[in-house]
């Protein structure tokens, strides 16, 4: 589906911008650092969320959630059945992303084993036996040197984001082993921060029934642990960068530490990993077009030291990103069952 990025205008991308850095920042403080009224703010605020166009979510840290590392599946479908095959995928909650690819596969897909799931025989049954699956290679990860929530949008200022640098939500206690030791109170708030990492302790009260300082004291303990992470969703295409690319290097071993570290560091890298198989390293980037593309390929990967072969595959269509199905750019629910006590 091609995105209407008439939906969007200068101040929409300047306020999804603003709030990738500080997903938080309370509404009257942002219009302060784009110069723009308050009650503009808000009302672009809701609107952006209302029509599904942008949101602001919560990222659990990923030990209270899973059992072990992520794998990157590599789909090959019987001709013309990808579509049907990654909509069956998207009945896993354990697939976290999945997007239709044109080159060497036909689906990319991530995988997350969540706890309680059976993740062997997702791999060697329930996937494998989809129909209209020819076959599927995964890839155990092993390093993941950049997340999808490091890439934004670059169109604020260096003043602008020192000022809304200190509406971050420092992560400075001692992160949680297991969902075991949330209270049930903290458990509930974590749910709600899931859905909406902007909500405020008197909303939250509201929803999960406790006192206004009951659901403070849990919105703090579980930011400043980390167990949650504020985030924000949007996706690429809405904001002008409608290509997805995923290129699979193989490296010289010594060169692969260095290749990931120059890799996250680019503007375009969204997802940065190093994995089990042939191509150590794979890239996930976003650019405005095949030229930029073009440019990533020749320049940036050409001057990487190491590099011995590349495989590229271009993004056709997401389906799912961050366990939220996609309609083109619009966002949809979060998939239920992340959250297991």
């Amino acid at each position: 589906m091609e995105a209407d990025i008439s939906f969007l205008d200068q101040t929409d991308l300047d306020i999804i911008a603003a709030l990738q850095v500080a997903p938080r920042v309370p509404a009257n403080s942002l219009g302060e650092v784009l110069g723009v009224p308050t009650s503009t703010i808000t009302r672009r605020l809701n609107r952006l969320q209302k029509e599904r166009l942008m949101k602001v979510i919560g990222r659990f840290a990923w030990p209270l959630i899973l059992s072990g590392n992520p794998q990157q599946l590599w789909v090959r479908c019987i001709p013309g059945q990808a579509a049907q095959v990654a909509e069956q995928l998207k009945a896993f909650p354990e697939i976290q992303f999945v997007m239709t690819t044109s080159g060497t596969g036909d689906i990319y897909a991530d995988l997350f084993p969540l706890r309680g799931s059976d993740i062997d025989h997702l791999l060697t049954d329930r996937i494998p036996s989809i129909k209209g699956n020819k076959s599927v290679e995964s890839r155990l990860v092993l390093d993941s040197r950049r997340v999808g929530q490091s890439w934004r949008l670059r169109r604020l200022t260096p003043g602008q984001t020192d000022a809304l640098a200190a509406h971050i939500d420092p992560v400075n206690q001692t992160s949680l082993d297991s969902m075991e030791q949330l209270t049930d109170v903290e458990f509930r708030t974590m749910l709600e921060l899931g859905r909406n990492a902007r909500a405020s302790a008197a909303e939250v009260a509201r929803t999960v029934d406790v006192s206004s300082s009951s659901a403070y004291r849990a919105i703090q303990m579980l930011l400043g642990t980390g167990a949650i992470s504020p985030r924000v969703e949007v996706e690429p295409s809405a904001v002008s960068f409608p290509l997805s690319a995923v290129i699979s290097l193989q490296v010289k071993p010594k060169s692969i530490g260095s290749v990931l570290d120059q890799l996250a560091a680019h503007d375009s890298a969204r997802m940065v990993s190093m994995v089990t198989g042939k191509a150590p390293v794979v890239f996930h980037g976003l650019f405005r077009g095949p030229e930029e593309l073009a440019a990533f390929i020749t320049q940036d990967i050409g001057a990487l030291p190491g590099i011995q072969t590349m495989d590229t595959c271009v993004g056709l269509n997401v389906l799912r990103r961050y366990w939220m199905d996609r309609d083109g750019i619009f966002i949809g629910d979060q998939v239920a069952g992340l959250l297991r006590r």
